[in-house]
């Protein structure tokens, strides 16, 4: 089975490829190419996994009221 592009999964499916290749290697039954290979792949998973949430956090934002009842948005990290 050809594995699918990394930057075509989403967060929850590279999320759990990732979750499998920590298993197969923690068993330390797989040839020490494979071994090399996977993790390799298991490290672009989790860089993709950290944009996906990092992308996921710039988009959060607060809602807020103002004094004259207007309804308006900004990050939810911004104080005030």
């Amino acid at each position: 089975m050809a594995e699918k592009a990394i930057k075509d999964l989403s967060f929850e499916d590279a999320l759990g490829e990732l979750e499998g290749i920590v298993r197969n290697l923690e068993t330390g039954n797989t040839k020490l190419e494979d071994s090399i290979t996977a993790y390799e792949r298991g490290t672009q998973l989790k860089q993709h996994c950290e944009k996906k949430l990092k992308d996921a956090q710039a988009k959060i934002e607060k809602i807020t009221v103002g004094k004259d009842g207007s309804i308006s948005t900004k990050p939810l990290d911004e104080a005030g």
